[in-house]
């Protein structure tokens, strides 16, 4: 079970499979980014210096490099989403990592963390004074032209998505919200995004400045990310850049080369990589 979208140079859009909407997973993460920026662009956050009671700068939560851990390695977090449990507390999760316990001084070492993002949907709700679905609205969804894509943050939310052989899964667990749309609106969105039409020509750089990422050389060659965005190191628009993500029951890969974009999604267990077979398709 799968579903892929292409949009071309021209932008024309080739879709297959499943038409209807799927977890947008870490791609999340992409939109979540994208609408920071541009409240940056706005004047009313910034880039660097430090948020507001805190050691970091959005810039760092944005690139993982504000030292923050993760909730991914908790064995009581997987028990709990596989067991159908209700999803903690704010509070119990940031127990449960020890949150005032850093990885490394902020700048200084490289961690994706979801606890990051968690706190950029919170500053993107607190700068707005939108909550986070009409925020994402306005600042990304409706000047991309794209209609499918929403905010799931209970399971009735995900009443018609297709999750793959998951059931009664709970939204909730993703704690930076969790952006459910169709595959062609989540290329759309990337080459939008691209295009320059989310973001101003010096803002889109600061998007692409990427901390190179030489330690995770293996399947990607040349890995670096840069504000909610996976890319490579050395000359990244001559190269697919956008984001990858995977949660319980499927996978999905989001990216772009100059005017063509790709999104792959797959139910698991599959043998399809989404992300080699989105590349393909921008090749």
């Amino acid at each position: 079970m799968q579903a892929t979208a292409f949009i071309g140079d021209e932008g024309g859009l080739v879709a297959s499979g499943i038409a209807g909407p799927v977890p947008w997973w870490s791609f999340t993460k992409t939109v979540l980014a994208t609408a920071a920026l541009r409240l940056v662009e706005d004047g009313l956050l910034q880039l660097d210096g430090p948020v507001e009671g805190e050691r970091f700068s959005l810039r760092q939560l944005l690139r993982h490099e504000a030292g923050l851990p993760d909730y991914g390695a908790l064995p009581d977090y997987h028990r709990d989403v596989a067991a159908g449990a209700a999803p903690w507390p704010i509070e119990r999760l940031l127990a449960a990592v020890d949150v005032e316990r850093w990885h490394s001084e902020p700048g200084e070492g490289w961690a994706y963390s979801n606890i990051g993002y968690l706190k950029v949907s919170q500053l993107i709700e607190r700068a707005s004074g939108l909550p986070l679905q009409a925020a994402l609205d306005r600042l990304v969804f409706q000047p991309a032209r794209i209609a499918t894509a929403r905010l799931a943050t209970l399971p009735a939310d995900l009443e018609g998505v297709q999750m793959g052989a998951v059931e009664n899964y709970d939204p909730g667990w993703v704690f930076h919200g969790l952006i459910v749309g169709t595959v062609a609106d989540a290329a759309g969105l990337l080459r939008a995004l691209m295009n320059g039409d989310l973001l101003g020509p010096a803002m889109l750089a600061e998007m692409l400045r990427g901390r190179a990422l030489p330690e995770y050389r293996g399947e990607h060659p040349d890995p670096a990310y840069g504000l909610g965005i996976m890319l490579w190191a050395n000359d990244p628009l001559d190269h697919p850049l956008g984001h990858r993500g995977e949660g319980p029951g499927s996978r999905i890969a989001v990216l772009a080369r100059g005017t063509r974009a790709a999104a792959v999604w797959t139910a698991l267990p599959s043998r399809l990589d989404a992300e080699a077979h989105a590349v393909a398709l921008l090749a």
